[in-house]
Formats: C-alpha cells, structure tokens, sequence
C-alpha cells in the first residue's frame, strides 16, 4: 500500500503570497517596456521561470529577443524582486501551520520553486529553512522548468522517494502539471488563477487544517 514519504512544497502563491509582488514587479517592467500588462499575459505567466517570462514580455512588447535584452530584463526583475524579498514575506493562510505540522510529523519535505536560488534564498529568510530537507530552484534543473517534470523528480530523487509516494502542494496549472507528470499525488489551493480538476489531484480553498494525516489521506491505495 502507498504511504506518504513525502511532501513537496511549492513556494510563490502556495507558502507565501508573493505571486502579488511578481504581478507589481512585472507591471513595473512591461511599463518601463511600453506595453502594459494584459491579463491573458498574466496568467501565461503564473508558475513560470524566469526565461520563460522575459521572452513572453519581450514578444508581448515587440522587442526582439537578443541576449542582451534578455539579460537586461532579468537583472531588472532580480533586483526589483530582491527588494521585495528583503522586507519579508505575507504567509499564506494556513501554511505556516501546515508547514510546521508535516514537520512535527517526521515527514521528509523538499521546497520545489520556478524562482532562482539567489531569491529563494531570500524568501527563506521569511519561511525558514529548517522545514525542508532539500530545495529544488528554477536555475537548478538544466532549463527542464515547470510544466515538465524535472523539478518534481529532482526533489524526490535528493529525498530518496518515490514521487508515487509524495505529494505535491501547489497553487498553479504549471506547477500541477510538472507535479503530476512526474507521478505525484497534487494538493492544489488556486491563488491568482482558476484550477481545473485532475487526475490525482485534490483542490482546497486554503491550507488552513491540513497536516501530515490529511496528506497522507491524499495517496492511492497501490500495489508494491
């Protein structure tokens, strides 16, 4: 039979609400590009790495995509973010308990998150580092980002699990997709954009009351 190994948590709109800040960020840039935001572009953009946005935003502001400007584009979004990330972080409702109560429970955890190390080391000033027995970052996965699997089956790999016996916590269409495609059981609580339901997949209004026994709960029955 199946039992819960371990949990995988995703960062941005699931721990911390962040996703807000992005969204100020990012209208900041398109701004300063000369072409606002939509909210088709927005959403596009919920879950994503960072390569992935700065070409969706230089294609949206008709900018052709040299390196340059892509670099540029992602230093201005390290930096303005960084800021953001230096002030600290609002929790999501319910995650910091969820997150203190998976732990309590001896449950391996690994934080796997689209933001690169440099800022995920920030929000972690905020979240804590000793909830996670490993981390998983955007630049850290060879360009193999959410939606795709890589991330998901490089944290399950460091904790030594199967990702049949893991769930995954997320807010994201992306970050689902990558979850399930790797072989994870999904806990999705939508933050700035609509879910659909799924295969293995179980939705929530919020984090608030989930623990290590409600996760666990999650996991279907299989045989070994």
């Amino acid at each position: 039979m199946s039992q819960l190994r371990a949990v995988l948590w995703d960062m941005d709109g699931t721990l911390v609400d962040s996703e807000k800040l992005w969204t100020i960020a990012l209208d900041e840039l398109m701004v300063r590009l000369g072409n606002p935001m939509t909210d088709e572009i927005r959403v596009a953009l919920i879950g994503s790495n960072k390569r992935r946005t700065t070409l969706i935003l230089l294609a949206h502001a008709g900018i052709e995509p040299t390196e340059a400007a892509i670099l540029d584009l992602e230093q201005w979004l390290d930096n303005r973010m960084a800021e953001f990330f230096h002030t600290g972080l609002p929790w999501r409702p319910g995650a910091q308990a969820a997150l203190r109560s998976v732990r309590d429970a001896g449950v391996r955890t690994a934080l796997v998150t689209s933001t690169e190390r440099m800022l995920t080391e920030l929000a972690l000033n905020t979240i804590g580092r000793e909830f996670f027995d490993a981390t998983v970052c955007g630049d850290e996965v060879d360009g193999q980002n959410k939606p795709l699997p890589r991330p998901y089956l490089m944290a399950a790999e460091m904790l030594g699990v199967d990702p049949a016996d893991c769930v995954a916590v997320e807010d994201s269409v992306t970050g689902v997709t990558s979850a399930q495609a790797a072989g994870c059981t999904v806990l999705v609580v939508p933050a700035e954009a609509p879910v659909p339901p799924g295969e293995r997949l179980v939705l929530r209004e919020s984090l608030v009351g989930v623990d290590a026994d409600l996760l666990a709960g999650l996991l279907i029955p299989r045989l070994v």
